[in-house]
């Protein structure tokens, strides 16, 4: 048995194996994403499958050949969905996203009418359409993993483990081995280069099953999504159009002075999974509310609001020398910070140092 066989083999059985555990939702979160990107991972795994199953069948006109390549050019269609479903939870689904079959269907026309072009051609014009196709809902999915990114600030102070990082690096991956596959092909009408491309996808497939079934819920119970999204996108643009005032003026200065002796009274970031339903459960608000509190009376978004006190905690702890005996990952979790990439990231980002440059300049 090759090297080239047993890379198909563990490929194929990893993504079978992460498809039927997300199917099953055996993380009991993101319902509706996961089996979406169960789907996904299922007919991601047909690429490898076709090569142990059916390869007697392939570069043929025969209904095998049409049905698993039309299946196969709806992966990055079931991708994109799945991030979407995990960025934008509430979203329903409905005849305005017909508009997604189109090119599929156009595609299955290409397949059923290909005993009328060249086979050069078809091969040429079916890498093109397919990349193309896949590269649209890559570069996408990208942008919506971005935009998530900057919205989940909104309503939580720790964002590492509901980034969806890991999805950006399955985009990278895919972009990055069409990109080396499309160009090898070309340039050289060899097929050695397999080998090397299955050992990386490989180790793709065992990271994406591992940080994908690692993957917390990423909206807390009781978040009211659209309000807050659309409060913080109209910051963040600093557009012109006016905003529905969620708090009257008059109340508004109340309640900031109320948020602040809460913060410096009874210091709830030193929680290190506070968010935004738990600390409005405090100011006894809702979500929207105090949402548009902090965006309006604080003018930031609530993941930098909780960590400048948390970062300042962490400044008074660094600076006194009855703590010199504390490591920083120590003084992280004292702070509210729960882990030491979060905290050194952010430390950075508002001080311009790092802990251990600032306590040794506080010496």
């Amino acid at each position: 048995m090759n090297l080239d066989l047993i890379a198909t083999m563990l490929i194929a059985g990893g993504l079978l194996l992460l498809s039927f555990l997300h199917l099953s939702n055996v993380t009991s979160v993101n319902r509706r994403a996961n089996l979406l990107f169960g789907i996904f991972t299922f007919q991601w795994s047909t690429f490898w499958l076709d090569e142990l199953l059916f390869s007697e069948h392939l570069n043929t006109t025969s209904a095998v050949f049409i049905i698993l390549r039309t299946f196969q050019f709806l992966v990055p269609i079931t991708f994109f969905l799945s991030v979407k479903f995990y960025t934008e939870p509430d979203t329903r689904l409905t005849w305005k996203h017909g508009g997604i079959a189109i090119a599929p269907a156009v595609f299955l026309l290409y397949l059923l009418f290909r005993p009328s072009v060249k086979n050069e051609l078809f091969e040429v014009g079916s890498i093109v359409f397919f990349l193309g196709h896949s590269v649209f809902y890559i570069i996408w999915a990208h942008a919506k993993i971005l935009k998530h990114q900057r919205a989940i600030k909104s309503f939580h102070s720790y964002t590492e483990k509901i980034d969806l990082r890991w999805i950006k690096y399955i985009t990278y991956s895919f972009i990055g081995s069409a990109t080396i596959v499309t160009a090898y092909n070309f340039l050289t009408k060899a097929e050695s280069l397999s080998i090397y491309i299955n050992l990386f996808f490989v180790a793709v497939v065992y990271l994406v099953a591992f940080y994908s079934l690692r993957q917390k819920e990423i909206y807390p119970q009781g978040i009211e999504l659209s309000d807050i999204v659309s409060n913080n996108t109209l910051i963040e643009q600093q557009t012109d159009v006016p905003k529905v005032k969620v708090i009257e003026d008059a109340d508004l200065h109340q309640l900031k002075e109320k948020l602040l002796r809460l913060m410096e009274l009874e210091k709830p970031y030193l929680n290190s999974e506070l968010n935004l339903v738990k600390l409005a459960e405090q100011m006894n608000l809702t979500t929207h509310q105090l949402s548009y509190l902090i965006n309006n009376a604080m003018g930031e978004n609530f993941f930098n609001f909780i960590n400048r006190y948390r970062v300042r905690k962490a400044k008074e702890l660094l600076k006194n020398s009855d703590y010199d005996h504390l490591n920083v990952l120590v003084i992280a979790y004292e702070s509210g910070f729960n882990s030491k990439t979060s905290f050194n990231n952010t430390f950075k980002k508002m001080t311009n140092y790092t802990p251990t440059e600032y306590r040794k300049s506080s010496v």
